[in-house]
């Protein structure tokens, strides 16, 4: 389906709306996986099949937008499909397979994910290979500043984002259940680091395409990831009250939050 741009405004318009209030409800409702898993989310499944099926979708829709796009081997647009890409592609078939542990999550909690990550890659996809002026992403676009600075802030955000996942991950192994305070790379700093990378990555992807719709999904990051990352400090701060006491740790931008 494709949208005229009025309607397609209309829909980030409405999308940002909705980030807004999720932002706030999550200071007060903690969504109840990882960490902060609460039987009160209802039934739940492994968690390296509930992330394989709550992220894959994206990667599934992403590729049928690209694939039925005039645009699709345009230079710049294929770019921005790959930076994409490569980010799920990870996130759905390596991350989940790399976990330690027995965790689980709620199905309600992989059903919201699905929903929310087929909006997303309809507002990139409907943007970037059908809506964007037809001569915006030329390959003058590639020496712009805004696609070197949003490329260099994609790139570094995805690295931190798994080298946290990683620090978190090698705190236990395989069958254990219980949870660690993360003290290395930049959990020095705060305690959601993987979090802070991801943010500063749909920052640089927001940047990299200089499109609405990129900005509304680093909203709509930032509406989700920092709310939570509020909530795990002060989970953190229960569990491990006399090291975090002691502790300068931020919740999720060093030195700020």
């Amino acid at each position: 389906m494709n949208l005229t741009l009025h309607t397609f405004r209309m829909v980030l318009h409405i999308m940002v709306g909705i980030a807004v209030l999720i932002f706030f409800a999550l200071y007060r409702v903690k969504a109840g996986y990882g960490i902060l898993i609460d039987k009160k989310w209802g039934v739940t499944l492994p968690n390296r099949w509930a992330w394989m099926i709550m992220e894959a979708p994206v990667v599934i829709a992403m590729f049928w937008f690209w694939a039925g796009s005039p645009r699709q081997w345009d230079l710049v647009p294929f770019i921005f499909f790959v930076l994409f890409q490569t980010h799920y592609l990870q996130r759905s078939f390596i991350f989940p397979w790399c976990i330690r542990g027995k965790s689980r999550m709620p199905i309600s909690i992989v059903l919201m994910g699905i929903v929310f990550n087929l909006a997303n890659a309809f507002i990139q996809g409907q943007w970037i290979f059908y809506l964007a002026p037809e001569h915006m992403y030329n390959e003058l676009w590639l020496t712009n500043p805004r696609f070197l600075i949003g490329t260099l802030l994609f790139i570094t955000g995805m690295v931190i984002n798994i080298h946290s996942d990683g620090v978190i991950r090698k705190l236990r192994e395989d069958g254990n259940t219980k949870h660690y305070l993360p003290e290395k790379g930049l959990f020095k700093y705060v305690t959601s680091a993987n979090y802070f990378g991801e943010i500063i990555e749909w920052l640089g992807f927001a940047v990299l395409t200089w499109s609405l719709s990129g900005f509304v999904f680093f909203i709509w990051t930032f509406a989700n990831l920092v709310p939570r990352a509020h909530a795990i400090y002060d989970k953190y701060r229960e569990d491990f009250s006399e090291e975090m006491a002691r502790s300068t740790k931020k919740r999720v931008f060093p030195f700020i939050y």
